[in-house]
């Protein structure tokens, strides 16, 4: 999941969960747009299209307060930021959904039967299951649903990686069908869903937002405003929404998983510093900056007792268009990479808060093992491969974009375009762009080079991979193309023996990070407090549902 602030994941360009100052996302992902249109992509209202229900009375017993960000979206089908995804996952749910731990666990769907071969999945809705306004989810919400995510007109960059091994999927998306064949109603109560092989990883897809379930009454009624109060089918509704101001999340106590334990979720998108609120008491739980690590993690502060330290399914990164001059030679990005001392900056400017990046794959996920396979600093080397490129006698002004118009330049960034600099001879411009318009740029292939970070969505290397990496991928903002990795990601698609897998990955991490497809930078790692009365308050590493279960005992 791209981190569009991210994070999604922000300002998206290195943008480390630990510089957050409120929300507990990782802000470092790359991969999605955001810049949809009103019409299905229900954009950030303004101020005065919200609807002001909301009250300025104290925090009760079952209410959490932090800090957060507007979402870009609120339409689960083209979504793809971190904020986004952090009120989505709360609004709606799918057939299946990841918990905390990342597990795979039922949701609308109690219970599902797989074929023999492995290509056909039974699913038998719980009869407890509704949307919100109290209406039973059906069979025919379920293939509605994936389908407008696949539909050309809804505009989702994401659809077709998560929803496209369904059978007929890719012909919807590439606007040759209007229904998925491979999705077929049985019942009110049954849907069959047909893949075109054998994928250890499809559940894992259909916990991604594009499969989720929206009101298609509700949208037909009312297509450009309905995510101003969405009718969803999970454990939180959206109460209250005053742009740059607060979100509200209320419980569905109707739910069929169960009432939530918290009544209210009151996310303050005003600025300020968020650990100045949390010592006042007036937010509940907090991201740590730098300034403020090494306070909270000295055993002589009273808030190292609510400090935690999480480490991410996320990295940054810098991304290179591969089709765009000069880094369409591959001499000129290895000399880029080979010219930044990241170990250095995470010393320095980030005070060890995140680890230097050794891979594409991150900690905790199959396939990732420690050994470093990125380039090691050496500018001496960078400056001979510079030399040999095509580009040594005629190198073209190059640009580096990031999001945040207006914002200042972080110091990570700063310190890497000083490398550049110094050890290339290379001016670098830094072009800041606003969210929406950086991250439909990179979609359009419009910058010869970007600050990102990639938030992985489940923890399988396909998620990154083959949705960032394969030619055919429309998520592949690095322009990325070649045959070998295409056909070893393709093998990997459908191969039963995980070790054999697991290597084929392994191949193709190999070959990214020789080619320097991208620079990768830092694994994430959230630094937070958390009050002793909030109980059971988890920080995921990845964007799931998480409020459910939290509990206030002041």
């Amino acid at each position: 999941m791209s981190n569009k602030l991210l994070l999604g994941v922000g300002g998206v360009a290195a943008v480390l969960a630990l510089a957050l100052a409120g929300i507990l996302l990782v802000v470092a992902s790359g991969g999605d747009d955001g810049d949809k249109s009103a019409d299905g992509g229900g954009k950030t209202p303004s101020a005065s299209q919200t609807e002001d229900g909301g009250d300025d009375t104290p925090a009760g017993e079952s209410e959490l307060r932090i800090r957060g960000a507007d979402p870009l979206f609120l339409d689960p089908a083209v979504a793809q930021d971190a904020d986004s995804a952090f009120y989505i996952v709360e609004i709606f749910s799918g057939l299946v959904r990841l918990d905390t731990d990342l597990k795979v666990q039922p949701d609308l769907a109690e219970r599902w039967d797989v074929s023999t071969d492995g290509t056909v999945y039974t699913f038998y809705l719980d009869h407890d299951a509704t949307f919100q306004d109290g209406r039973p989810v059906l069979a025919s919400d379920i293939k509605y649903s994936m389908e407008r995510a696949l539909n050309p007109e809804t505009g989702s960059i994401v659809a077709e990686n998560f929803l496209g091994d369904i059978v007929g999927a890719r012909d919807v998306a590439r606007g040759r069908a209007d229904e998925v064949s491979g999705i077929k109603v049985i019942a009110d109560d049954k849907v069959e869903i047909t893949i075109d092989a054998p994928k250890q990883y499809f559940l894992f897809k259909l916990t991604y937002p594009t499969g989720f379930v929206v009101d298609e009454k509700q949208i037909t009624a009312n297509p450009r405003r309905w995510t101003l109060k969405p009718n969803g089918t999970g454990p939180y509704k959206l109460k209250e929404w005053k742009l740059n101001e607060r979100i509200v999340l209320e419980a569905f106590e109707r739910h069929h998983l169960g009432a939530p334990k918290l009544q209210t979720v009151r996310v303050e998108l005003a600025g300020g510093s968020a650990l100045v609120a949390y010592e006042d008491g007036d937010i509940d739980a907090t991201g740590v900056g730098l300034d403020d690590l090494a306070r909270v993690q000295s055993p002589d502060d009273p808030l190292n007792k609510e400090y935690r330290k999480v480490e991410k399914l996320s990295l940054s990164y810098v991304g290179f268009n591969t089709n765009a001059p000069p880094f369409d030679d591959p001499k000129v990005r290895q000399a880029f990479a080979l010219s930044v001392d990241r170990k250095k900056i995470a010393e320095v400017i980030l005070k060890d808060a995140v680890p230097v990046a050794t891979g594409i794959l991150v900690p905790g996920v199959p396939g990732y093992n420690a050994d470093d396979k990125t380039y090691a600093y050496d500018p001496d080397r960078a400056k001979q491969l510079l030399a040999e490129s095509k580009y040594a006698d005629n190198l073209p002004e190059i640009t580096l974009a990031e999001s945040g118009a207006g914002a200042s330049v972080g110091p990570t960034t700063e310190a890497i375009v000083q490398y550049w600099k110094d050890n290339l001879g290379v001016e670098v411009k830094i072009q800041q762009a606003e969210t929406g318009t950086f991250y439909s740029d990179i979609d359009e292939g419009r910058y010869q080079m970007f600050e990102l970070g990639w938030i992985m969505d489940y923890p399988d290397p396909e998620n990154i991979l083959d949705v960032l990496f394969h030619s055919k991928s429309r998520q592949n903002n690095a322009r990325y193309n070649n045959p070998e990795v295409d056909a070893k990601l393709e093998q990997a698609r459908t191969e039963t023996d995980t070790e054999k897998r697991l290597a084929l990955y392994r191949e193709v991490e190999k070959t990214l990070i020789d080619d320097v497809a991208w620079m990768p930078l830092y694994f994430d790692t959230t630094h937070a407090l958390v009050k002793p009365y909030v109980k059971d308050y988890p920080i995921p590493a990845a964007v799931v549902e998480r409020f459910r279960d939290v509990a206030i005992d002041r």
